[in-house]
């Protein structure tokens, strides 16, 4: 089984380091870079906007990282009278080992559609919700708790920028590497891989088995003609190996 990572980083560079000490052999091809996003300098503003008991959702532990950094360089806290959410277990630990306030978020579905249908969710009005997500985010959220009510502002805390590689040598390295598993970790790093491959290497790309950490990706794989794809559990590098881990050991 050799792997091609297109994880950013550092996310990325961590799990190909986490997948070698386990003897997968690893390549890594980050396909955007992660920097800090426009509406940053806006956070404090927003953040003192609210009032106690007003919701914070952090998409990302990228959304947490960039918006911690700010906050810190101008010497405020995570203010401990409002509610914190995560998508997923692995970002609600790190807001709260940041913040040191409760962070809540959906088990088992970590994901957007598990956000909404938290009881906290349900009756939105006269609350007002702060979300800290990338460029490009989803908008399932933010519809959401508008159609119940809530008053809803978003921040771009960060931004995924593509990164450029000459495609037809790139394509060639893989290949000559024997790639035959993809990890995908967001949709649209799925699109600029296809997009990136050209349509004559298609059919080599699609017959790799692809490595999807949502129903979202699968279902677009599945749309771009992908028919061997693994769900991971969750999102985060640990989940990834597991889900590896398994694969390996059905082959053997």
């Amino acid at each position: 089984m050799a792997i091609l990572v297109t994880r950013p980083e550092p996310n990325g560079e961590t799990l190909c380091q986490l997948l070698n000490q386990h003897g997968f052999a690893t390549l890594y091809t980050p396909l955007f870079s992660i920097e800090k996003g426009s509406d940053l300098n806006r956070l404090p503003q927003q953040l003192q906007n609210l009032q106690s008991g007003d919701y914070v959702f952090a998409v990302s532990k990228n959304a947490i990282r960039y918006s911690d950094q700010v906050l810190k360089n101008i010497g405020l806290r995570w203010r401990s009278d409002l509610h914190y959410f995560t998508v997923g277990r692995r970002s609600a630990e790190y807001l709260t080992a940041l913040g040191e306030n409760p962070v809540a978020y959906p088990y088992p579905n970590e994901n957007s559609e598990g956000l909404i249908r938290l009881p906290q969710m349900q009756q939105l009005s006269n609350k007002r919700l702060l979300i800290l997500r990338g460029n490009g985010g989803r908008e399932l959220l933010r519809r959401q708790a508008e159609i119940r009510g809530a008053t809803v502002d978003v921040l771009e805390c960060y931004q995924r920028i593509p990164k450029e590689y000459d495609n037809i040598q790139q394509i060639s390295i893989w290949k000559r590497a024997g790639i035959n598993t993809i990890i995908v970790t967001s949709h649209e790093i799925l699109r600029y891989l296809v997009e990136f491959v050209p349509k004559n290497d298609h059919n080599w790309l699609t017959q790799c088995h692809l490595v999807a950490i949502s129903p979202r990706i699968v279902k677009l794989a599945k749309d771009y003609g992908w028919e061997n794809i693994t769900q991971t559990t969750r999102a985060d590098n640990a989940s990834i190996l597991e889900t590896l881990l398994s694969l390996k050991n059905e082959l053997n």
